[in-house]
């Protein structure tokens, strides 16, 4: 018997309840309904807070390939833009790295992640999808029995439940899925970098036509563009600062002085629109399930953002996990579903190594005893490598795009 053949109750029911409708879930979700594979997405938002979220948008090439391969890329080849360039400025000078003809010569694409989740929500729906807005879940239950559930809070405030023969939970890492999980289920591997940042989304065109990476004795400061009017910027700040202590003149005098403004051009100033405090830290559970519930996206692992590397493995990971649970619903074939957390940790694994690297290499990361020369002079020979040796630069490109 194949598990499409369980008998299961008409209403607020599906084969697979997918928690949270980011890109994880998205993806996910209209992987699931081309397959014909019976699915709902709950999601806490409503539908215009959803689509404006403001997150990363630097896309891997394999993130890109998936999209495509898949038929989700209208809005990407319409709209995203080739990115193949960074620059360091530090105190040794500055450099180029055109990481796109280097190592495995790909660059990224640029494309907002809200757009992109507005594209993957607007498909879905018109596919016929279902997906319930301003409906929070509160718990999963059953995860390792014949009837899985899912108790939610509707958006008028009741209590109401899902039924389910697999649970996606692809909701962050505060979510329902992580929640449920009994205790000694899993293992929780964590690491607190004891780095900040202070991001920022300014109304102004990009300063670089390139990721700009600055290390400075005051701390980071990064430039990343996201559109030809905005731009998202990152200041390292002291951990426990909020987001609103700093004036916008503070904000933008340091971002002058730790990008050395005065000696390589200045910086075009806006509006900041959103700001943020980002505390730098890396957590991963194993495995990625427990019976018939499995984690994607923040809720699986989650990284930090010095390397851009979560929305691209919560791509890769809906994917793998959309291919396993179709073999299982319509094939009976469980083998993929029993694979899917060994796939999933051996790139998480690989891209929480290279995140900790860029950590390493973008600040001066203060040990137990507090900051340390001979750290300092470590980071700065780091760099000085990646200048100077093109084993280093490939090492770098290869790295830096691919998951």
């Amino acid at each position: 018997m194949t598990d499409s053949q369980y008998a299961r109750p008409a209403a607020e029911s599906a084969d697979v309840v997918i928690l949270g409708a980011g890109p994880a879930g998205l993806v996910l979700g209209n992987l699931l309904l081309r397959a014909g594979i019976d699915c709902a997405v709950l999601e806490r938002s409503g539908r215009d807070d959803l689509r404006h979220r403001q997150r990363a948008g630097f896309l891997a090439p394999n993130t890109v390939r998936i999209l495509a391969r898949n038929g989700l890329d209208d809005g990407l080849r319409r709209h995203g833009q080739e990115h193949r360039v960074c620059e360091f400025r530090t105190e040794d000078g500055r450099f180029r790295l055109d990481y796109g003809r280097l190592g495995d010569k790909e660059p990224h694409t640029v494309y907002p992640q809200h757009e992109l989740v507005a594209d993957l929500l607007a498909r879905f729906l018109g596919a016929g999808g279902r997906i319930r807005f301003d409906t929070e879940a509160l718990a999963v239950s059953d995860a390792d029995g014949p009837d899985p559930s899912v108790t939610v809070r509707e958006p008028d405030g009741r209590p109401g439940r899902w039924r389910a023969r697999y649970v996606a939970a692809c909701d962050g890492r505060h979510g329902a899925g992580r929640r449920s999980l009994p205790p000694g289920s899993v293992r929780h591997y964590r690491r607190d970098h004891g780095v900040s940042w202070l991001g920022l989304l300014a109304e102004a065109p990009p300063s670089l036509d390139a990721v700009g990476y600055a290390v400075h004795p005051r701390g980071f400061a990064g430039h990343m563009a996201r559109s030809a009017e905005v731009t998202r910027y990152y200041l390292q700040c002291a951990p426990g600062t909020r987001a609103d202590a700093w004036s916008d003149e503070r904000v933008w005098d340091e971002l002058d002085r730790r990008m050395r403004a005065p000696e390589y051009g200045p910086l075009t100033r806006g509006r900041l629109l959103q700001r943020t405090v980002v505390d730098l830290r890396s957590d991963v559970l194993e495995p990625l399930r427990h019976g018939a519930l499995f984690l994607a996206g923040d809720a699986a692992a989650l990284i930090s953002p010095s390397a851009a590397k979560g929305a691209n493995l919560a791509v890769l990971e809906a994917e793998l996990l959309a291919h396993a649970l179709t073999a299982a619903l319509t094939g009976g074939d469980r083998a993929a579903l029993d694979r899917y957390s060994d796939r999933c940790l051996a790139r998480i694994w690989r891209a929480q190594e290279f995140s900790h690297w860029m950590i390493g290499l973008l600040h001066e990361v203060p040990g137990p005893e507090g900051s340390s020369p001979f750290q300092e002079r470590m980071r700065r020979s780091r760099i000085a490598a990646l200048r100077d040796s093109p084993t280093q630069q490939d090492w770098f490109a290869e790295n830096y795009v691919g998951i």
